[in-house]
């Protein structure tokens, strides 16, 4: 019978077709629904359940033939490369210029890209000034029913112009997420992140626009972003230390963690307090490639006019507390 077995097999492989088979739906029809955190995607001859996601990992229930994917098109200005504008209307983009930004992401998405996406329009190297990037950004997407409930969550770049983009330099940015409604969160190093207040409904046959730098699209909480002047809007800098927070004085407060950097740098030989410390720095909060605790155009006063002038500081306190109104889980 072993023997009987062997031979037969042998004959077979002789007339064997190569054919690869995936798992796919029998038809392009279904719909999706969403229940807190709970995303059901179902399509004729198949379910899928998508319980939960986070960063390039999903959890599913189910067979999938692809990933499903949304574009959106966000924008928003960082407050500190547009404080003090070379080109009106535009940031800065000192840290491309001065080769200080790194082609490694500063997020845990662990994301790379070649330096060439930096320069004049992202790989294609023929765009405008307005197309070079600006640095680093976080994006995220959060459940309509539930804006504590992360979906999805990715680094982009961020142009000059306020245009989030793709790792190209160029593209709209593409989410891992099912096709529906979804809060739209934008995030930066040394800047609070803002919240879109409703949710925005996302599609993978084309990106949605979510102009965060214009005061059309409004943010959750009270003050999430900094009136620029002429229209335009930015998140808030000054969180040198990542806690979500931008203080001037008081305990933890973000001055401190600006002088401690500067006098501990090991080219301050000679401990000047107004020595500036030069490359890709969270305490650099007007990213002009200097962070500077004391002296002219230190990073110190940027954190204190924002303070006083805080619109939630109705008694000018110099110990007010300028928070990120991104909701978290308890």
């Amino acid at each position: 019978m072993k023997k009987l077995f062997t031979i037969i097999a042998i004959t077979c492989s002789s007339v064997l077709v190569a054919q690869n088979i995936y798992k796919s739906s029998i038809d392009s029809g279904g719909t999706s629904a969403s229940n807190g955190d709970i995303q059901i995607v179902s399509t004729i001859g198949e379910v899928n359940v998508q319980e939960s996601s986070a960063g390039n990992i999903i959890l599913s229930e189910g067979f999938v033939g692809k990933a499903f994917e949304v574009l959106i098109d966000t924008k928003i200005f960082l407050q500190g490369p547009f404080l003090n504008p070379a080109i009106p209307g535009l940031m800065n983009d000192n840290l491309r210029s001065l080769g200080y930004m790194p082609t490694n992401t500063p997020y845990n998405d662990g994301a790379t890209v070649a330096a060439s996406v930096f320069n004049t329009g992202g790989t294609s190297g023929s765009g405008l000034a307005q197309d070079d990037i600006v640095d680093w950004v976080w994006v995220e997407l959060r459940g309509a029913n539930d804006n504590t409930d992360l979906i999805n969550e990715k680094s982009a770049l961020l142009q000059r112009d306020g245009d989030i983009v793709a790792l190209d330099g160029i593209s709209d940015l593409v989410m891992t997420a099912v096709p529906t409604n979804y809060y739209v969160v934008v995030k930066h190093r040394n800047h609070l992140g803002a919240m879109t207040s409703a949710s925005f409904g996302l599609t993978e046959a084309s990106a949605t626009a979510v102009d965060l730098k214009s005061n059309g699209v409004s943010t959750f909480g009270s003050n999430a972003r900094v009136d620029m002047g002429l229209g335009n809007w930015a998140l808030w800098t000054g969180d040198t230390n990542s806690v979500s927070q931008s203080r001037f004085s008081g305990a933890s407060n973000s001055v401190n963690v600006i002088k401690d950097f500067v006098l501990s740098d090991p080219a301050n030989i000679l401990n000047l307090i107004t020595f500036g410390s030069t490359g890709y720095l969270n305490i650099d909060v007007n990213m002009d490639g200097t962070g500077k605790f004391s002296g002219a155009n230190n990073d110190s006063n940027v954190i204190k006019d924002n303070v006083v002038a805080h619109s939630g500081n109705v008694l000018n306190l110099i110990t007010y507390t300028i928070s990120e109104t991104v909701p978290t889980k308890n």
